[in-house]
């Protein structure tokens, strides 16, 4: 008994371990040491700057505008959304993602001036941004830390639509980073799907033709290779349940019941357990999520793998009082500015390997 709690000890002792920033654990029982990183996405909710942009339907988001929004409210956005960034994975993870996929945001200039916020200044976050056809110019982009992440290429990929009337529209772009974790390749696809409004039923051909477009993206990465181990992230604007996500990106909750071609989804379980990413009329759902490919289950464990999965709902996230209590803590609600983070709560997945 003596010994087994001398083995828990020292491996306690062992979390405290760092490898530039990530969590270095140790096995005392053969002294191997594993190296974890943290791979996140988030919807950060309207991320506009104040100036007024004529290329798109940004008025509300002006000192002008609807939402009265100036330069104090953009700041305390921007400090809010570090303080979130800052504590994401941060229980194996002290350096934060090593990769986070973003939605939401007008511009590579706002990503910039988060990237600059005191929090989080020290990470050295680089950003991928394309504007995208989206009329209100949200977008989405990703933030990485080079002394992590190394970019080879970066591709904003065309999302054409059909609607019901026949015509055809483009929507946002979704983004094809690729590059090398801790020197393995890697590849992320961030994406944020066609919304409800219309009902879920209605809109649902719109999230299925963008899934078809995700799914070739991960398709023509597997034909290069078929070992590439790529990372879907983002809002999809469905459940993992849902047809867009289950049968057309082929993503699964059953690491045992996969399928060639098939992607895992460990989202699926905080699904059936009721817990969501997003709350609308007293209802929870699972939008945000990532999925990956076969290879990051492999038994190989001298490179990257799948370790567990989080939805990041802490409490200070959530609405503290009031009808929406509990619900994401957003930066507005009912045209009432609430001074919060986002009406997303954003997830991540640890990564883990052998030294």
């Amino acid at each position: 008994m003596q010994k087994i709690f001398k083995n828990l000890f020292i491996l306690f002792i062992s979390l405290f371990l760092f490898a530039g920033g990530q969590l270095l654990l140790s096995q005392n029982n053969d002294d191997k040491k594993y190296v974890v990183t943290c791979i996140g996405f988030y919807n950060v909710e309207n991320l506009f700057d104040t100036i007024n942009d004529p290329e798109v339907r940004d008025d509300d988001f002006t000192p002008e505008g609807d939402n009265r929004w100036n330069t104090e409210k953009y700041l305390e956005k921007l400090e809010n959304l570090a303080e979130v960034i800052d504590k994401m994975g941060e229980e194996l993870t002290p350096h934060g993602p090593a990769v986070l996929g973003l939605s939401e945001v007008e511009n590579e200039d706002v990503l910039k001036d988060l990237a600059a916020q005191e929090r989080i200044r020290d990470r050295n976050y680089q950003v991928v941004h394309y504007h995208s056809p989206d009329p209100r110019g949200m977008d989405v982009a990703l933030m990485y830390q080079p002394k992590y992440f190394e970019v080879t290429s970066t591709k904003p990929v065309p999302t054409e639509l059909e609607r019901e009337d026949g015509s055809t529209f483009r929507t946002r772009d979704q983004l094809l980073v690729s590059g090398k974790l801790l020197g393995e390749p890697m590849h992320f696809i961030v994406l944020h799907w066609p919304s409800r409004r219309g009902g879920e039923k209605r809109s649902r051909p719109l999230r299925i033709g963008a899934a078809e477009v995700a799914r070739g993206i991960v398709d023509s990465l597997k034909a290069n290779d078929p070992d590439a181990k790529v990372i879907v992230m983002g809002d999809f604007n469905d459940d993992p349940v849902d047809i867009s996500v289950k049968e057309y990106m082929k993503a699964k909750g059953d690491k045992n019941k996969l399928e060639k071609g098939d992607m895992y989804n460990p989202f699926v379980d905080f699904h059936a357990k009721g817990i969501g990413t997003l709350a609308w009329r007293d209802s929870w759902n699972l939008f945000d999520m990532l999925l990956l490919t076969q290879p990051f289950l492999d038994d190989d464990k001298s490179s990257w793998r799948y370790h567990r999965a989080e939805v990041f709902n802490r409490p200070f996230l959530r609405q503290p009082s009031g009808r929406f209590k509990g619900y994401p803590y957003r930066s507005y609600g009912g045209g009432v500015y609430l001074g919060g983070y986002s009406d997303h709560f954003p997830v991540y997945v640890f990564l883990i390997k052998e030294l």
